[in-house]
């Protein structure tokens, strides 16, 4: 600035230097709520505006969660009145015309002077600018100077220039938006305690949407799944996000122990109950006020079931070897990998304890049915094993990563978990930063998954909807829209599949 207060043209490089740095800085931001932002607090600093405020529209997004926006300068009762009444008249007429609106005195300008929302809030200069690519996806809205005053002829035109870098990038983060895999998971972790639970997929929000039904209750949880895939972590997320909170939660593997010994582990005993027999609290009496953990129920002895049932129905136990009942305040959360209902049937487990136990039930879904969780749950796999081994830092490679999701994992997380351990020791020990898909699967001699034959029925039933899906996909000429459309899916769905069975466009010949 000179004495006399104007521009020279070192200020003036300068003003457009850092505007272009402002702009190029937000090329790389991934998060729209960031990216706008950054943004429009941008284009306040380089007009001197009082307030700003930008909003986007994905035309071709989902229609929840599609708008985003973000404002500066104002207050919180400002950003409500700009997007309730203040600015809709001009804003509105901005979108429908596709020109830019400035209003050196919105309370004076004849086409907004007789709206109640300009006169009550004695609007003065606004500056309004489209944000347009085919069609108007947003509205760039600028209210007021510090020291008074309207935006001058080159200040309109920076917010032009301003509005037209704009597009393409908020089209590129759209974009990005659209494929990245939706994450049903999200509304959950805002309202459960559930730090250590990775994963994105329906299948998994469905789970958790049963646990915030069964948490705040008292009645007793029954949790299915295949072996392998977290039934004692499940039971942990439902007690931590309870009323027993902070209370005991006491684990017991009802297959570690022997037959004979399970009454006592559960009950307690007294001092001669049986050979060597001393004095034990008990799993139920150390569990009180808390929850108890039966992990593989089904493989309790016909005595013991008896004696759970009763304990259900009642809250009264006896230790064995004792005459004389107790009592416990204990919430029993149930877990197998086995069909109760067949052993009813087969006459190994009670039916009138299989009903007590299950009054909620809850199933856990196999890796193969949330295919979209496996990647990132094998870097987080990947990442604890390196802090509770204390290994060198290590990352698993793109290829390791599509290797994994290749394979077929029957023993759900367990095997993958001890996959990734057993990897991520070897690379450690070999001094190497990436782990590669032959060090998760060594045995196979290549870069790649081993071979499965013969294939599974899941297998092949993920060859075939990658086939169908890839077929649809060429047919449309990948146009993503168009295919899920064909399918009756939502494109949603569409690029998680794309991302799920690892599908690319195909070169012509």
């Amino acid at each position: 600035m000179t004495n006399n207060g104007s521009i020279t043209d070192f200020d003036r490089l300068r003003f457009e230097r850092d505007f272009y740095l402002g702009l190029l800085g937000l090329s790389d931001r991934e998060d729209p709520a960031t990216f706008l932002e950054e943004a429009v607090g941008l284009i306040v600093r380089v007009l001197g505006a009082g307030q700003g405020y930008l909003e986007v529209s994905d035309p071709q997004g989902p229609q929840d969660g599609s708008t985003w926006w973000r404002a500066a300068g104002c207050s919180d009762e400002q950003v409500e009145l700009i997007r309730s009444i203040v600015s809709r008249g001009i804003i509105g007429e901005a979108l429908a015309l596709g020109e830019v609106i400035h209003c050196p005195s919105a309370i004076l300008d004849p086409r907004f002077r007789d709206r109640p929302s300009v006169q009550a809030s004695k609007i003065e200069t606004v500056l309004c600018v489209p944000i347009v690519r085919a069609t108007p996806v947003g509205v760039l809205y600028l209210q007021g100077r510090p020291g008074g005053g309207s935006f001058s002829d080159p200040e309109i035109e920076r917010a032009k220039t301003f509005a037209r870098h704009l597009g393409p990038l908020i089209e590129s983060l759209f974009m990005r938006s659209r494929q990245r895999p939706a994450d049903f998971v999200a509304p959950f972790r805002k309202r459960l305690s559930m730090s250590d639970v990775v994963g994105t997929s329906a299948a998994l929000a469905a789970v958790l949407h049963e646990v915030e039904l069964v948490a705040p209750l008292d009645v007793a949880v029954l949790i299915t799944g295949e072996t392998g895939t977290g039934k004692t972590q499940l039971a942990r997320l439902i007690h931590d996000n309870g009323p027993r909170r902070g209370r005991p939660f006491v684990e017991i593997n009802c297959s570690a122990i022997p037959d004979n010994l399970v009454e006592s582990e559960l009950f307690g005993s007294t001092v001669g109950a049986f050979s060597g027999a001393t004095r034990r609290m008990g799993l139920v009496g150390s569990a009180q006020g808390g929850t108890l953990f039966l992990d593989e129920v089904g493989l309790l002895s016909p005595t013991a079931q008896a004696k759970l049932l009763t304990f259900l129905n009642t809250r009264e136990y006896f230790p064995l070897g004792s005459t004389e009942s107790r009592t416990a305040d204990v919430r029993l959360i149930a877990a197998t990998n086995a069909d109760l209902h067949e052993d009813v049937r087969e006459k190994r487990f009670r039916s009138d304890l299989l009903y007590r136990l299950q009054v909620l039930g809850i199933r856990i879904p196999s890796l193969a049915e949330r295919p979209e969780d496996i990647a990132p749950l094998a870097m987080h796999l990947c990442e604890r094993a390196q802090r509770t081994d204390r290994l060198a830092r290590a990352v698993l490679s793109p290829g390791a990563l599509r290797a994994i999701e290749a394979a077929e994992w029957g023993g759900n997380v367990r095997e993958l978990a001890n996959a990734v351990e057993r990897a991520a020791i070897r690379v450690a020990h070999s001094g190497a930063t990436v782990i590669e898909a032959k060090d998760i699967f060594p045995e196979s001699g290549s870069s790649s998954a081993p071979p499965r034959t013969p294939l599974t029925f899941q297998e092949q039933t993920r060859r075939f909807q990658a086939g169908v899906v890839l077929r649809a996909l060429d047919g449309a000429d990948w146009n993503v829209t168009a295919a899920a459309r064909e399918l009756d899916l939502t494109r949603a769905h569409v690029h998680n599949l794309i991302k799920a069975f690892g599908l690319s466009r195909r070169r012509k010949a």
